[in-house]
């Protein structure tokens, strides 16, 4: 389980639990969260499963966008099956 506290706008931190999945793929160990499609990674479990709780936060953090995103369309050919 991983916990963490997260700001809302106008409101005092909030506390969500989530679930991680850790593993270790070759010399470092990998954290997904279960809920929420964010991982990390770290040299041990400890360290990947802190990572990840950090990602947690930075994930749940209000964007801070200097410039409005510019969005554009695309055509694209999809052939029948």
């Amino acid at each position: 389980m991983v916990a963490g506290r997260w700001r809302t706008k106008g409101r005092q931190d909030v506390e969500q639990t989530f679930s991680a999945s850790v593993w270790r793929e070759g010399n470092l160990y990998v954290a997904q969260c279960l809920e929420i499609d964010v991982a990390s990674q770290g040299e041990n479990e400890e360290a990947a499963l802190e990572n990840l709780r950090e990602a947690l936060e930075l994930h749940f953090e209000p964007p801070h966008a200097t410039d409005a995103p510019l969005v554009r369309t695309i055509k694209v050919e999809v052939g029948a099956a």
